[in-house]
């Protein structure tokens, strides 16, 4: 039986970022948790990716709308048109088909998401420049005819799909496009299909089946924006090239060994958790990282920062430290994630006078006498997590009010706020 394809959907807000609740920002790595790129679940190759919660186990890099890093766009309020009336600027939303057996002004589409008479989109203009089909089931890109959109199209999102390959008819002559969202679907090679798009700045083939990121991407000079999350890449390769790249995610994938990032020099954040990276190293080219997670790892000690004399957020919770240290040139930090390690001294932070959140919570810390002298003149901190420590399970009913009165300064314990 086939299904009709509902009237689509054209959004007139251009400018919403997909990688706000998924393997970017928005969702990503709250302190405490397994980072924002991947969800819980399983350690390991398995795991999947999204937020955990901030307690013990991992909280977003996400918040997570989809799983490490990355959710559907919300479109709440949203501006409904027919294709042929299509603004320049609009977004066009092709839904999930559903059966409607009453419709008959509507092309049939079949069950794999192909149209049954071979053009998928043949009521969208030429000049429309941003296409998001999202869950269509799709297992080719033939019927969608991308060539006829090639001199407008800017920004392609066709994830949630069943993709397998891409084929260079449908491909190769999209030279303008700035965005590419193929996040789900179950691509383990792309070829060079790709080449010709030397103006493309973000690229997303999270929860795919990559073995490496492939080699087939260096002409792609342009790109800001590199997302292979929850993949099977065993290894940090062919990024040489990439000298303005800014964002790099390969959470959720088999790494062993921080390498080969030497050309990122314009490199400001890199997501590395859930992986199996057991050494902070080679990280010195790295000038301008402001942003470091390498949460759920096999890391047993801080080393190896002494370069990033930019960095403002580390996130190193689910690992196997067993002291704070390595920290003297990282006077920008502003966020630092300890939680869930082997700590047993609040040691060698008194220095961080940016220092604005600090997680040290579900370690071994059996008191709370380093909490005045290693944090008292920190007059930026606002929110400690220090709960799931012997400090805390030894005195409860004391343990707030004590904290409260080495940290006056402090406005947020834990998860609840202090009264003012």
């Amino acid at each position: 039986m086939s299904t009709s394809l509902p009237a689509p959907e054209l959004t007139l807000d251009a400018d919403h970022n997909d990688h706000g609740g998924d393997g970017s920002r928005a969702d990503g790595d709250q302190p405490g948790g397994e980072g924002r790129e991947l969800g819980g679940g399983g350690q390991g190759d398995e795991a999947q990716a999204g937020a955990q919660g901030q307690q013990g186990e991992a909280p977003s890099a996400a918040q997570v709308e989809h799983d490490v890093g990355q959710g559907e766009s919300q479109r709440e309020g949203q501006h409904l048109a027919q294709p042929g009336n299509a603004p320049r600027k609009a977004t066009v939303v092709v839904s999930q088909p559903h059966h409607d057996d009453d419709s008959d002004d509507e092309k049939p589409k079949s069950e794999d998401g192909d149209a049954e008479n071979g053009d998928f989109l043949e009521d969208f203009p030429d000049d429309t420049p941003e296409l998001e089909l999202v869950h269509c089931r799709l297992s080719s890109t033939s019927t969608l005819h991308l060539p006829r959109f090639a001199p407008y199209l800017k920004r392609l999102c066709l994830r949630q799909n069943h993709l397998t390959t891409l084929d260079p008819a449908d491909w190769e002559s999209l030279a303008e496009l700035e965005e590419l969202d193929l996040y789900d679907n179950q691509l383990k090679h792309v070829g060079d299909v790709l080449r010709n798009m030397t103006k493309l700045e973000s690229l997303d083939f999270s929860f795919n089946l990559f073995r490496s990121v492939p080699a087939s991407l260096s002409p792609l000079t342009a790109l800001r924006s590199i997302y292979f999350v929850q993949n099977k890449i065993a290894r940090i390769d062919h990024l040489s090239t990439f000298t303005s790249l800014k964002t790099l995610e390969l959470g959720g994938n088999r790494i062993r060994k921080i390498e080969n990032l030497d050309g990122l020099v314009s490199l400001e954040e890199l997501w590395l958790g859930k992986n199996k990276i057991s050494k902070l190293e080679n990280l010195e080219a790295l000038k301008r990282l402001r942003i470091l997670s390498i949460q759920s790892n096999r890391i047993t000690k801080l080393e190896g920062l002494d370069e990033l004399e930019s960095l403002e957020e580390f996130y190193i919770s689910h690992n196997g430290i067993e002291r704070i240290e390595g920290l003297d040139h990282n006077l920008k930090l502003r966020t630092l994630d300890v939680g869930a390690n082997r700590i047993t001294v609040l040691e060698n932070i008194a220095h961080l006078s940016a220092l604005e959140e600090l997680w040290a919570n579900n370690n071994q810390i059996p008191d709370l006498s380093g909490l005045g002298p290693q944090c008292g003149n920190l007059k930026s901190l606002e929110t400690i997590y220090f709960e799931h420590n012997p400090a805390q399970q030894s005195d409860m009913a004391n343990y707030r009010r004590k904290v409260i009165l080495a940290l006056p300064q402090v406005r947020q314990i834990d998860a609840t706020y202090v009264r003012s």
